[in-house]
């Protein structure tokens, strides 16, 4: 019976966002199965059988509160999970058994039947890649900031020359520290006689600065779109959320139109895109996180981004075989 079919909720133990969300499905009396594939042994135990049942795949995943049979999983909230490092075995013993949960654990659960998922962590995986971003935007018809990834040191010197004023982003995110410092890396101002060989170790993405007004977050769920306009006077307002002002906004039906082509042309249901607007009104792409935060922006905001959710996630596969 489908209103007795259980969301999976995938995600770290301490998750205020998924716990927003949970909260609706429990109004809807949607039964949850939450779980983080670190817990994987006596505290998450997964069985699956391929070949000798009627399903395709027919088995369990069991938690120590609840038990779910795989055929009847509704939907699979994919939110922010982490794998087992395995810190008490050797290196060589700790890498083949987080590859065994990944391939194994991460496989079961792919082969889900006529499952939503939000979202398929392959495409997710797939839609991180800064450079394709940036190739996809121009073709659905973005405005993108003139931006090169190289890891020539004249081709950057050139370009920061030929544009002025650049900054300097992260082609990925990492948490990245040295001497147990944490060295995020925000977007940058850059110059020419900055840069040295150390550019040619590694590609490095350079853009041309956009002269804006103010940011823009532009959260997507299923067919519902949520854009708030972000107002700091940062170059990266993500530095210091104290002077973040926030607005709700509506978006001109083209930009609606394309930033939902994009995430259908990725196999996404949902997505955060970051915009610039600029003096004369113009929106500036960004970039996506397919699995963006946005908790906080319903908090600032009272937009029902977590209700947004809980109704995709009831809906299901009914959903999934929509798109």
């Amino acid at each position: 019976m489908t209103e007795e079919r259980p969301v999976l909720v995938a995600t770290e133990e301490n998750d205020i966002t998924a716990d927003m969300v949970i909260t609706h499905l429990n109004r809807r009396g949607v039964p949850v199965v939450r779980f983080n594939p670190a817990d994987i042994g006596p505290e998450l135990a997964v069985t699956a059988q391929f070949g000798s049942c009627p399903a395709p795949v027919a088995g369990h995943i069991r938690t120590p509160s609840r038990t779910v049979d795989l055929e009847y999983v509704r939907a699979v909230y994919w939110r922010r999970p982490v794998w087992p490092g395995f810190e008490h075995l050797a290196d060589v013993d700790a890498q083949f058994a987080a590859a065994q949960v990944r391939y194994g654990l991460g496989g079961i659960l792919y082969a889900l039947p006529s499952c939503l998922w939000v979202n398929h962590p392959l495409r997710n995986a797939a839609a991180d890649y800064k450079p394709a971003q940036l190739a996809l935007a121009h073709r659905m018809g973005l405005m993108v900031p003139p931006t090169l990834v190289t890891n020539d040191l004249d081709e950057a010197r050139r370009f920061i020359r030929e544009h002025g004023e650049v900054i300097h982003k992260t082609l990925r995110w990492t948490p990245y520290q040295r001497d147990g410092v944490g060295l995020t890396s925000w977007a940058e101002p850059v110059r020419a006689e900055e840069l040295d060989d150390s550019v040619r170790v590694t590609p490095h993405l350079f853009q041309a600065r956009v002269d804006k007004v103010a940011d823009l977050r532009v959260l997507i769920v299923g067919r519902r779109v949520f854009a708030v306009r972000i107002d700091s006077g940062l170059l990266d307002w993500r530095k210091d959320y104290s002077l973040l002002r926030y607005g709700v906004v509506d978006l001109p039906d083209t930009l609606v139109k394309a930033l939902l082509a994009y995430l259908d042309h990725l196999g996404l249901v949902s997505g955060s895109f970051d915009l610039a607007l600029d003096h004369n009104g113009e929106f500036h792409w960004l970039e996506l996180n397919p699995n963006g935060q946005w908790g906080w922006l319903e908090e600032k905001t009272g937009l029902h981004m977590a209700a947004a959710f809980a109704d995709l996630l009831t809906q299901g596969e009914a959903d999934a075989s929509a798109r």
